[in-house]
């Protein structure tokens, strides 16, 4: 989670302080020295002169310090907190000796809620900017997983800590969907994924996985018939969070496509590009990240999600296109296409 300090770390690499668009800050508490002040206004004095327009700039302290500047506008769109935080991490990254920040969002000229608000959001931006995917890097791969360690000055630290919760959840949710789009599909079949998805039930998630010969009997056939070419088993999965107990009303549904590699069967796609559908399991990935994240954050709702798991593969016993298949809702389907899968229930 977050880290906060009280004062400025010896050991920081860089300072971060929040102006106004008119270059204005604030030092109420008196957490910046009489000569990191003067340098900072200096700065600022010839940033005013010449009418930068970036809304990050920097300077050296000294030899082994930096200060970072992060221009706030006074008034803003709704997104701009995560987008100037998410562009202030793409900043730092510039800086390969940089590894430790000091944060000062009391240096913003805000009232107390509007600051807590913004710097919330501002850090989530950060955080979800900071994602990488390096779980299969053989080389550098300390470089490649290299982190930001930030500490947070300010005098609102449990009401940062108290918003912050909310974002956090989110963070984790959309990581995971992350992580689990970029896993390669030799390693994410339908079997490992559903086991990925079982880890889920330790936040409170009530999960069931039903395998081929359940899906048999409760007649998805559709769903079956795509991945019948595959030698990895078919699954459909559903994911319950039950955080309004008392509610009468029908709980919010969300269901996602996971072929977890997408060939087209029979009906092959080009090779060109094929690579990337392994991405065919984005929309799964994104309910089960949701659904963690109402885990995470104990949400007051009643929420199902649904995902269908399958490889669609052009194997001996694939798919035809000419073949008839009866769907879950007892319509008949004749599959002219077998890359056509948009009913897969």
């Amino acid at each position: 989670m977050l880290s906060f300090i009280s004062s400025l770390s010896p050991n920081s690499e860089a300072i971060t302080i929040f102006v106004t668009e008119k270059y204005d800050y604030k030092d109420n508490k008196h957490i910046l020295s009489n000569s990191i002040v003067q340098k900072i206004n200096s700065f600022l004095g010839a940033l005013k002169e010449k009418k930068k327009k970036e809304d990050v700039s920097s300077f050296d302290i000294s030899n082994k310090q930096k200060c970072f500047i992060i221009k706030v506008k006074n008034k803003y769109e709704s997104y701009f907190p995560q987008e100037s935080g998410g562009g202030f991490f793409s900043y730092v990254k510039k800086f390969k000796d940089i590894s430790k920040i000091d944060l000062y969002p009391d240096s913003l000229d805000f009232e107390k809620q509007k600051l807590v608000s913004f710097f919330s959001q501002f850090i989530f931006g950060f955080n979800l900017k900071s994602y990488t995917f390096n779980k299969y890097k053989t080389l550098n791969k300390e470089k490649f997983n290299k982190k930001i360690d930030l500490k947070i000055i300010t005098s609102s630290k449990e009401k940062i800590e108290k918003k912050y919760k909310y974002y956090h959840a989110i963070k984790e949710g959309v990581f995971l969907s992350r992580d689990l789009v970029s896993e390669p599909p030799n390693i994410l079949n339908p079997k490992a994924y559903v086991q990925e998805i079982k880890k889920l039930s330790k936040l409170g998630l009530k999960i069931k996985a039903y395998d081929e010969k359940e899906l048999k009997r409760l007649g998805l056939n559709a769903l079956l018939g795509v991945g019948q070419g595959s030698s990895n088993e078919t699954y459909l999965v559903t994911i319950e969070w039950n955080g309004k107990s008392n509610s009468l009303k029908s709980p919010l549904t969300f269901v996602g496509k996971g072929v977890c590699f997408d060939t087209g069967g029979i009906s092959l796609k080009p090779a060109k590009f094929m690579e990337e559908m392994k991405y065919d399991m984005a929309g799964s990935a994104v309910v089960i990240g949701l659904l963690k994240s109402l885990a995470l954050r104990k949400a007051k709702v009643n929420a199902v999600g649904l995902v269908g798991l399958v490889e669609n593969m052009p194997g001996s016993n694939a798919q035809r296109p000419g073949d008839i298949v009866k769907s879950y809702s007892g319509k008949t389907i004749e599959v002219l296409n077998t890359d056509a899968k948009e009913d897969l229930f």
